[in-house]
């Protein structure tokens, strides 16, 4: 749990509060550091990764570059990501956060209008590297291929006929025109959306630990 200041308490956030996460090592190299800033409520938490049994979770690399990402999952992706966790029930449901499929009643990561009814959508701002640059390109990659999660039942178990009907829509990336992104459908600050579900490589077709076309390639929608 995220806690408020040096207290036991948690940090809590609200729909609409901008934050800021800056991820840094200090000398002492004893593990990734997570401070989080709610730039609305001037209340501020930090996270240090280090196990009390594995002990301190360092970078593994030292540039922010595609195929440096850690070995162990089925994308080609970047060291420090931004990641959305799908294909769960609500919390508020019970049973509670299981896994789910699309095409499965109650499965709102696959339901468009879910999406499109958030008050407001999670905005990406932008991001600043140590150095004091910024990114040069934006790209996304999806670990179960997107769209094709939807349309095979044998990638993950749907059960959608059809793409586009209720519970049966992959959210995607898009751009506003202040630059920034959001997640899940195209919105009224929309100017950008990359082909939608189609911005996500469908197929295994870059390398890993598993062997070459064992991963999902990322794409760069923002070169």
């Amino acid at each position: 749990m995220l806690t408020k200041g040096s207290s036991n308490a948690p940090l809590v956030m609200h729909a609409g509060d901008t934050i800021r996460v800056h991820y840094f090592v200090t000398a002492a190299k004893n593990g990734w550091h997570i401070n989080v800033q709610d730039l609305t409520t001037k209340q501020s938490g930090t996270i240090v990764l280090n196990s009390k049994s594995d002990g301190p979770l360092m970078p593994a690399y030292n540039t922010q570059q595609i195929g440096k990402s850690l070995k162990w999952g089925i994308v080609h992706d970047t060291p420090d990501s931004f990641v959305w966790e799908i294909g769960h029930t609500s919390p508020f449901t019970s049973p509670g956060s299981q896994f789910c499929v699309p095409g499965a009643a109650g499965c709102y990561s696959y339901d468009a209008p879910a999406w499109r009814d958030q008050s407001p959508p999670i905005h990406i701002l932008g991001v600043t590297f140590g150095n004091g640059s910024h990114p040069s390109s934006w790209a996304v990659v999806s670990d179960y291929g997107g769209k094709a999660e939807v349309l095979d039942p044998n990638n993950n178990n749907s059960t959608c006929t059809s793409y586009g009907g209720p519970f049966c829509t992959y959210p995607w990336y898009a751009q506003n025109a202040d630059g920034s992104f959001t997640y899940g459908v195209d919105y009224p600050t929309t100017a950008r959306d990359f082909g939608k579900a189609n911005q996500f490589p469908q197929q295994t077709t870059c390398g890993g630990p598993f062997g070459p076309n064992s991963t999902y390639c990322d794409r760069v929608i923002v070169p």
